[in-house]
């Protein structure tokens, strides 16, 4: 039990806010330690990992590049005021729409998001456009909530999305355990009992953004409502307002 404790330093680590490479590396190397592993073990180990899997970094290092550059020339702007022209449309209804064609393109296997690839310089700020257009410039602290539901709408659309497709590696490795397990469980069937989880998720990620949507309305409205006039004489004599 005690070679778990990993676990607990990952814990601690993200529940304090560190920063998440360094709890993660520090979660290895003290698991690695309490089984019994030398520091220089930990590491060959470190680099094998890393060796093995430099591929799958691939992708990002080369993407993140491109999504430099279009942000450079405006592509945040460009997605900000294409969302203003549009009416009737609030940020929980744009972040809604990402996590229907997020969740049901990892379905089909498409891997069309990812944070920095759309939800940086396209989802959060359509999303934040539509408050804007709605009700003027807005508090810091919405602009954030935005920000971290549209996050959190790629991390559950692809997640719960994913499962449904049998080829994902979720589902593949679903089948490994359950295969070494003695338990024979076809792929179709995990994905089958994936579809009602990913509905279930989509409804109650309507019903959080929809609770979004009022809040911002609520904030908002309270802030443009006119403030009562202070009568100046009345009030440094005892501060009275009209």
């Amino acid at each position: 039990m005690i070679k778990l404790i990993g676990i607990l330093v990952v814990a601690l680590g993200f529940a304090f806010r560190f920063n998440t490479l360094l709890v993660v590396m520090a979660g290895g190397i003290v698991t690695g330690l309490i089984a019994g592993l030398s520091f220089n073990d930990i590491m060959t180990k470190f680099g094998e990992a890393f060796t093995t899997n430099r591929y799958m970094t691939i992708p990002i290092v080369l993407t993140i590049p491109v999504i430099g550059l279009l942000e450079r020339y405006g592509l945040k702007e460009r997605a900000e005021a294409l969302i203003r022209k549009t009416k009737g449309v609030s940020a929980g209804k744009v972040m809604l729409w990402y996590l229907f064609i997020r969740e049901w393109s990892s379905a089909l296997g498409l891997n069309i998001g990812g944070h920095p690839q759309t939800v940086r310089p396209i989802v959060a700020p359509m999303a934040e456009g539509a408050a804007v257009a709605k009700y003027g410039l807005i508090p810091e602290h919405l602009s954030n909530d935005i920000k971290a539901h549209s996050a959190a709408m790629e991390n559950v659309g692809f997640f719960f999305g994913e499962d449904i497709f049998i080829a994902t590696g979720a589902i593949l490795l679903m089948k490994g355990f359950f295969d070494s397990s003695g338990l024979h469980v076809g792929v179709w069937d995990m994905a089958l009992w994936g579809l009602p989880t990913a509905i279930a998720v989509y409804l109650l990620s309507w019903h959080r953004l929809r609770r979004l949507d009022k809040r911002i309305e609520r904030e908002m409205t309270k802030k443009q409502a006119p403030q009562p006039e202070t009568n100046p004489d009345l009030t440094a004599s005892g501060g009275m307002t009209l």
